[in-house]
């Protein structure tokens, strides 16, 4: 086996888009996700090592050393960086001309010739669902003989061997808690709306949603839902709820964990009487008697992607979702006490200055304790990466997703509402939502009662307000 080395690169300082996060981009608030992914190769490669530099403060410089002592490096790489990423494994190349490197990640799945043809430094792109393709290379394997591979054939052109299928045995896959233990601090890891300590992990792969913008089910999850059993899930929250005493709140970052509401349920019952809090990615249509059996049992937040306040966007994006019955499930997590935090989507197909407008009334109406306001993001991949480019929506390159510095780019440009409109939305959206009287007392209150969110919310107050001064700066220049 050769001796591993699975490396979420460093970026920006305070970017959060590889190996775990939903989309790639700086954030509001410090924001770290687990490097999910590449915690699953790290478990199923013996002793092999688990890096994610954007979360410890790593630098390149300081994590180069580190090329001398192993065999093969895989690189969880993102569209929005993948220059970077290049440059990453150039360094590492250079400092060990014998490494063999490697690319994974819904990007290079995407466009693995070109990902491969970006440097020599490269020597294979694993695409889609890339774990045991992973494996069998670290294995030693011949390439030819793998499935899932891209890499260079005699004659120096990208050769690809045909996809792997997706695995369905998720059970079969080895829990992720003992490879944090090993190799991360959980101290590194924050969410704005989940406690402090906080861990994640997937229990499932795929959704069963047909999301337009969505990256991770058009790329490599796919768009059916496979997941571990009730049992196996209860079995490694208890595993890691022994290893990691000091973690206050568990999130299952499956793409929507709630796909199956019988299993959902049944984890609930599992794991309920353990008595830390759980929270998890849900859609927006549970039905109330679900919801009871989850509050009991130690649901605390849940993670809803909203998108829109108008239906006729929510079905130009195949978001599945009427809007009556989002309000339905609104109104019955306010009753139950269950905490909501609401994504929202700005300049997505259909969207114009009424809409925004209306979207705004929506997130009101709903109001979600938190929100997240963001900005269409059309990935390679996605469907709608193919409808901006098939309807010229692409505002500059379709390569530019992020501004210097690492902030969101309003990507797209439309007929009747400009990506400038899009982007200065974001920050008025956020204004109008969090600078009213009625959420200025909530917030309060949820700091006069709980010293350590009080610390936390002044925190993120100051890293907000910075947000908002230093994007705008950014898109200036």
């Amino acid at each position: 086996m050769k001796k591993s080395l699975f490396l979420n690169p460093p970026s920006f300082e305070g970017f959060d888009g590889g190996a775990g996060a939903r989309y790639q981009a700086k954030r509001e608030v410090k924001s770290n996700w687990y490097p999910t992914w590449l915690g699953q190769l790290a478990a199923l490669v013996p002793e092999s090592k688990l890096v994610d530099a954007p979360a410890s403060g790593k630098t390149l410089d300081q994590i180069l050393p580190m090329a001398k002592d192993y065999e093969l490096l895989v690189i969880y790489a993102s569209a929005a960086t993948y220059a970077s990423e290049v440059k990453v494994a150039e360094a590492f190349k250079q400092a060990n001309p014998a490494i063999m490197i490697g690319m994974v990640g819904a990007h290079v799945a995407t466009l693995p010739e070109p990902s491969l043809m970006a440097s020599t430094a490269i020597d294979f792109v694993a695409r889609h669902e890339f774990d045991y393709t992973i494996v069998e290379i670290a294995e030693g394997r011949p390439f030819a003989e793998i499935d899932g591979l891209t890499f260079r054939g005699e004659d120096g052109k990208p050769f690809s061997t045909k996809d792997r299928a997706l695995i369905h045995d998720m059970d079969a896959l080895p829990y992720v808690a003992p490879v944090y233990r090993r190799d991360l601090n959980v101290e590194d890891y924050f969410i704005g709306y989940i406690k402090h300590p906080y861990m994640s992990f997937y229990t499932g792969r795929g959704c069963k949603s047909k999301c337009s913008f969505c990256l991770w089910p058009q790329t490599i999850g796919g768009r059916v839902y496979r997941a571990r059993s009730a049992a196996s899930v209860i079995e490694e929250v208890k595993q890691a709820r022994k290893m990691f005493p000091e973690v206050k709140e568990f999130f299952f970052d499956d793409d929507t964990f709630t796909d199956d509401l019988e299993r959902v349920e049944e984890i609930a019952k599992g794991i309920g009487h353990l008595g830390v809090p759980w929270s998890c990615n849900a859609k927006a249509n549970i039905p109330r008697k679900t919801l009871d059996v989850l509050k009991a049992n130690g649901l605390r937040v849940l993670l809803v992607g909203y998108e829109s306040g108008v239906q006729e966007i929510l079905n130009n994006i195949r978001k599945g979702l009427r809007l009556d019955i989002v309000r339905k499930f609104s109104q019955d997590c306010h009753d139950l006490g269950i905490i909501v935090h609401g994504t929202f989507i700005l300049g997505l197909p259909g969207e114009t200055r009424e809409t925004i407008k209306q979207t705004l009334a929506f997130a009101k109406e709903v109001n979600p304790r938190t929100l997240q306001v963001s900005m269409a993001a059309p990935y390679p991949g996605t469907e709608l990466y193919e409808q901006a480019i098939a309807n010229g929506w692409f505002k500059e390159s379709k390569e530019l997703l992020l501004q210097t510095g690492g902030w969101q780019v309003a990507a797209l440009n439309y007929p009747n509402l400009s990506s400038e409109e899009i982007f200065k939305g974001v920050a008025d959206f956020y204004k109008a939502y969090y600078f009213r009287p009625s959420k200025i007392f909530e917030i309060l209150g949820e700091m006069i009662r709980d010293w350590e969110m009080m610390k936390r919310r002044l925190r993120e107050g100051v890293e907000f307000f910075r947000f908002l001064r230093t994007r705008d700066r950014a898109n200036a220049c």
